[in-house]
């Protein structure tokens, strides 16, 4: 990537995917991809531009005609930073006055079956709708294969925010301790993360005490306590764009004899859910290797939640690890394996790291000790 700018791949890479989508979309019957500002658009073209009420629209015809994008003339500079010159891409550029979506039809057959991008806002769907055929499908049946498989570069750059996320959790012992709010905590870690290479902190969830017992719990004016178990689930995206997750528990003082078995336990769920991923297996079976081993406990009530799911251009993707899910795993997947426990009003733990299907195992983006940390 060091001809490019850090925040995208190689043209080459996006041609590729453009490619695949006009393979995916003729197998699913479709016409044309209507694709506005989001993680698909990203994925496509490597553009990060941003939703608007002026609307932008990457236009991909199963013709194989070169893609169109449909840009206000003021965003133009945002699409400079995508692939779509090097790309070669008709971009029709229009001013206020002119009608878009009339522009998005001119560019489709008469009758085009089209979808449509989930993240489309509906304040660009229903009209583009009634300037072409109707209701649109959606593209995510279309688009989710080639997401959900993910390529060498995107790996990598899985591995980069992974390393990065580890970096802040190695730094724990700095911001952590008794006296101190859990926002207080949580600002000194959000900068941490911009530190450490990410552009953003995109969710930083301090749950101390009885705090822990909530999975979605972000952060309080609680003072934390000695003695407080306390859980920390941070990440956020590295250029160019790929997301960090990761989740360690941590205590302050010496814990008591249960919270060490039962923290042993938790630990163990999760190697098991590790341990069971390969190609050929089922999503919801690495769900299952977490719950047997919590079952095993008698803590199966105490895990509320899904084991994992995907992680890319989005924090929450496909697959999802979940009981039900039998999608059968393939390398190059990736997503969170995250376990927890949950005791209501005491306290609550969650081990999480980010996975990669290989071709015959797993590779971890999270090295950070696994077990309960004393601080």
């Amino acid at each position: 990537m060091s001809a490019h700018t850090d925040a995208r791949f190689a043209a080459k890479v996006y041609g590729q995917r453009l490619e695949r989508a006009v393979e995916l979309m003729r197998a699913a019957h479709l016409d044309a991809l209507l694709i506005t500002p989001g993680p698909d658009l990203r994925y496509l073209i490597g553009s990060a531009a941003q939703s608007f009420e002026r609307l932008t629209c990457l236009v991909i015809s199963a013709d194989g005609s070169t893609p169109s994008v449909v840009i206000p003339k003021l965003e133009l500079a945002a699409l400079a930073d995508s692939a779509a010159g090097e790309l070669g891409l008709r971009v029709l550029d229009w001013v206020d006055g002119v009608d878009p979506y009339q522009l998005v039809r001119s560019t489709l057959h008469a009758g085009s079956r089209i979808a449509v991008a989930d993240a489309m806002p509906a304040l660009h769907l229903i009209p583009l709708a009634e300037s072409t055929t109707g209701l649109p499908a959606s593209a995510t049946p279309v688009l989710r294969e080639s997401r959900m498989i993910k390529d060498e570069a995107e790996i990598d750059a899985l591995r980069r925010a992974g390393a990065a996320i580890d970096r802040v959790h190695a730094r724990m012992g700095e911001f952590l301790s008794a006296g101190r709010t859990e926002a207080a905590v949580a600002a000194d870690i959000t900068a941490a993360i911009l530190a450490e290479g990410h552009t953003e902190a995109a969710f930083v969830i301090v749950g101390s005490g009885p705090h822990g017992a909530d999975p979605h719990h972000e952060v309080s004016d609680r003072v934390i306590e000695q003695g407080d178990v306390v859980v920390i689930d941070i990440g956020g995206p590295v250029e160019p764009g790929y997301y960090s997750d990761s989740t360690r528990t941590y205590v302050l003082g010496t814990p008591s004899p249960e919270i060490v078995e039962r923290m042993a336990v938790l630990e163990a769920a999760q190697a098991a859910a590790v341990a069971a991923v390969r190609p050929g297996v089922s999503a919801e079976s690495i769900d299952a290797a977490a719950r047997a081993v919590l079952a095993d406990a008698g803590l199966d009530e105490a895990f509320i939640h899904r084991t994992g799911h995907g992680i890319g251009l989005s924090v929450h993707e496909e697959p999802y690890i979940v009981a039900g899910n039998d999608l059968v795993l393939e390398a190059g997947m990736a997503f969170s394996i995250e376990p927890g426990i949950y005791f209501g009003g005491e306290w609550g733990a969650r081990i999480e790291d980010i996975v990669v299907v290989t071709e015959d195992g797993v590779e971890s983006m999270n090295n950070r000790p696994h077990g309960l940390t004393v601080l």
